[in-house]
């Protein structure tokens, strides 16, 4: 990393992250105002994910904690408190980049126990954060995973990912790969509230369509749906009509939740920016993670008609299902578009919401 001159933040965070084994430096640069990078030497890149979570996949590599994207609603946000770091503003600002992950990706890769089970990545924080655009972690865990044969998927709302068309088509050559752009509403005013450090909903569809036009399969996860404020018919029907245009393969949707630590933050938000909204929300989650039976199978169908209106219908494959992640391919594999797993999210249940 070149940034050799920035001087260590001192005390507070850095303090609290001392629990965090492979801590190397904390730096600032002008480049991210108001954002601490804390550089990690890490031990391990894949993580396993537990089987009875309900994901169709097995492994998930996040190369940084913490995300600038800022997204209030976000449900990782609980996890930077086991950082001793706080769920919001810490969450959005004080950033963990583990450093060498790459290296110890591909040494994982390479034990003689690894079965070449799906690899998710974009799951919890954002590999194409801004951040992304320093350090520039994501070319090389490409090559790991293609280079050995390991399917994998990314979910991320950062244009970034762009710079990378050149590699992932190359690596939809060797392996099984599958592509996601978040997005759930066109409003940029909206968008700047809601998610004030990402690029913007028009740059996203471009996006989409320029993985497109790459000959990539582009399935788009527009979730979360916020209640009173995309989910009128006039949103949806505007957003499946721009996903349409611009090219999207399929597209999964389902309701705002709100887990703990994202729960207050998202609150406060509507108490600051709707607080007219504030009973409403109240009432509709009842003080726990999910909206109401009654609100989810309402907006399901809202959503399955404006799918259909749409033309998105498509069952193709992007998250495989964990009874066919394992096998090492013998030869290139098509890349994945959308899948039955992830087209049933939409319908809220707990697989659902550890997609973002």
């Amino acid at each position: 990393m070149r940034w050799e001159a920035q001087e260590p933040k001192a005390a507070g965070a850095q303090d609290a992250l001392l629990a965090l084994q492979g801590v190397v430096r904390s730096v600032k640069t002008p480049e991210f105002a108001g954002i601490t990078f804390h550089e990690v030497i890490s031990k391990s890149a894949l993580n396993k994910v537990g089987k009875t979570s309900g994901m169709p996949f097995g492994w998930t590599i996040n190369p940084y904690r913490g995300c600038s994207h800022a997204c209030v609603y976000c449900f990782a946000r609980k996890t930077h408190t086991y950082l001793d770091l706080d769920s919001g503003l810490d969450f959005d600002s004080q950033l963990v980049v583990k450093t060498n992950i790459a290296e110890v990706l591909r040494r994982e890769l390479a034990r003689p126990s690894w079965q070449h089970e799906h690899v998710a990545m974009g799951t919890n924080t954002d590999p194409y954060q801004r951040a992304e655009g320093r350090y520039r972690l994501m070319p090389d865990i490409i090559k790991a995973l293609a280079d050995s044969g390991t399917p994998f998927s990314i979910l991320t709302k950062g244009t970034l990912l762009a710079r990378d068309i050149p590699l992932l088509k190359s690596a939809g050559q060797d392996t099984e790969i599958g592509m996601g752009i978040s997005l759930a509403l066109l409003d940029p005013e909206l968008a700047h509230r809601v998610e004030p450090g990402t690029p913007a909903p028009k740059a996203r569809l471009e996006l989409i369509s320029r993985l497109r036009e790459a000959g990539l399969p582009c399935s788009v996860m527009a979730m979360p749906i916020l209640p009173w404020l995309t989910d009128g018919d006039e949103s949806l029907d505007a957003l499946f009509g721009a996903l349409a245009a611009a090219g999207a393969t399929g597209v999964t949707a389902g309701a705002l939740h709100l887990r703990p630590g994202a729960r207050e933050w998202f609150l406060a938000f509507i108490a600051r920016d709707y607080p007219h909204l504030s009973g409403n929300y109240a009432r509709l989650y009842g003080g726990g993670t999910y909206a109401s039976k009654e609100y989810r199978q309402w907006l399901a169908g809202r959503v399955q008609f404006f799918k259909k209106k749409h033309g998105f219908t498509s069952r193709a494959q992007f998250l495989p299902s964990r009874s066919n992640a394992g096998a090492r391919p013998e030869k290139p594999t098509r890349i994945m578009g959308t899948s039955p797993a992830a087209d049933g999210l939409a319908h809220a249940g707990t697989a659902a919401q550890t997609l973002f």
